[in-house]
């Protein structure tokens, strides 16, 4: 959430008034398709840089929204859990072209890294040779410096002083003494709870974002929805004891209590498919190298552990299966948050207990940094080597992480052939 606070800033440089969305600014469901199909080609570098292509696109080029309503909507998507960038992306195309509208911007910006890990999932089940070769062990050492990327740049972020450090340190203990699921909710809400008691933050000044189309009543029922899915899938997997079901309610957590980026959705996916012995530790890994190598969402990482799962889901099905799953609570959350987003931002203890969050998610990402992403990927000499200078190469000479990765996996070859 680390353009949070300069989402902040525009809007309270901005004097307060409601924008409201007249017919001539509506266009169509395909002419947003077209506009976020470009995007999810071209868009690399993770949700901070998506939202700078979301900018240039739509504010300065199609001027589709002004400074001020996207600053607004930034930072609505920063505040809610899930895929930041998708969620602005879903909201513009609601304000866009209504329902069909926020689909074609999901659609849009989605599809094209989904099918792409679809179809590397598929040459990782039917070529035995690359399932084990050096190229794909790169990646799981590119995976390394990715994450270790993620951990550093947001504990800078959203652990700035000692209260939050505190919050990030145990929290990353919980989750590696408890290497389960459920620490890692267990983490989060007890984060919150002590952020709302202990962090204290100036007050925002009130902010009217304009309206997306959505009455109250419509947003009450898209979170009555969120919510009741949240809890009763969890009821249905252990009343049934079905591996479906407990894949489906895995992904569906992971979509609805992912803060801070699409980083922290590892550890929550991985606690759910590699202990149930559907995707290998290695299936896994590989794939999250992978993941970093295409544009769009990094949440597009559900449709390859769909498609190369060795359980209820499976093949292309299974991929866009789980795909659904994962963005559901996206979809729900942003419909459910718009019609209210004012008054609940404005309440202090709201934005004290996101602080706690935000600073329990570095924690877990840390943890996972260990486990598995370490633990599975760092073997050698060289493997540390490699990790190390693609680290370097992300954070100091601020490198494409498409490059990166390429890099890595080319040195993996390199190695062990």
């Amino acid at each position: 959430m680390t353009v949070m606070g300069a989402a902040y800033d525009c809007g309270m440089a901005a004097e307060k008034h409601i924008e409201l969305v007249t017919a001539e600014q509506r266009g169509g469901a395909f002419e947003v398709l077209l506009a976020f199909l470009k995007l999810g080609l071209t868009s690399f570098g993770g949700p901070v840089a998506h939202l700078g292509y979301f900018r240039a696109e739509i504010v300065e080029r199609r001027r589709w929204l002004d400074e001020r309503s996207y600053a607004d909507l930034v930072a609505l998507c920063q505040f809610l859990p899930g895929p930041a960038s998708s969620q602005v992306g879903i909201a513009i195309g609601l304000a866009r072209a209504g329902w069909l509208g926020a689909l074609a911007a999901w659609c849009g910006f989605t599809l094209p890294s989904a099918f792409a890990l679809i179809v590397f999932a598929y040459g990782l089940q039917h070529g035995g040779a690359l399932a084990g070769s050096g190229v794909v062990h790169g990646l799981k050492v590119a995976a390394v410096a990715v994450v270790a990327q993620a951990v550093w740049g947001m504990a800078r972020n959203l652990c700035p002083d000692g209260a939050r450090s505190a919050i990030a340190m145990v929290a990353a203990l919980l989750v590696l003494v408890l290497p389960t699921s459920s620490s890692q909710v267990i983490a989060i809400g007890v984060a919150g709870l002590v952020g709302w008691r202990m962090v204290k933050l100036p007050r925002q000044e009130p902010v009217v974002h304009r309206s997306y189309g959505v009455s109250k009543a419509a947003g009450a029922a898209a979170l009555a929805l969120f919510f009741g899915l949240l809890v009763g899938l969890p009821s249905v997997a252990v009343a049934t004891q079905s591996l479906l079901w407990t894949v489906v309610e895995g992904f569906y957590r992971a979509g609805a209590l992912v803060f801070g980026g699409g980083h922290v959705v590892l550890p929550l996916l991985q606690a759910t498919v590699v202990p149930a012995g559907v995707v290998t530790n290695e299936q896994f890994l590989a794939g999250y190298g992978a993941a970093q190598a295409v544009p769009g969402p990094l949440f597009t990482f559900a449709a390859y552990l769909g498609a190369v799962m060795d359980g209820p889901f499976s093949g292309w099905t299974g991929g866009l299966a789980l795909l659904a799953t994962i963005f559901l609570p996206a979809f729900l959350l942003v419909v459910g948050a718009v019609p209210f987003w004012d008054a609940l931002r404005q309440r202090a203890a709201v934005q004290s207990a996101m602080a706690g969050i935000n600073a329990a998610v570095v924690g877990i990402l840390l943890a996972a940094l260990y486990d598995p992403v370490w633990t599975s990927a760092i073997r050698t000499r060289a493997d540390f080597a490699t990790a190390l200078v693609a680290f370097a190469l992300l954070v100091y000479a601020r490198m494409s992480p498409l490059i990166v990765v390429l890099l890595a996996a080319a040195a993996g070859w390199a190695f062990l052939g």
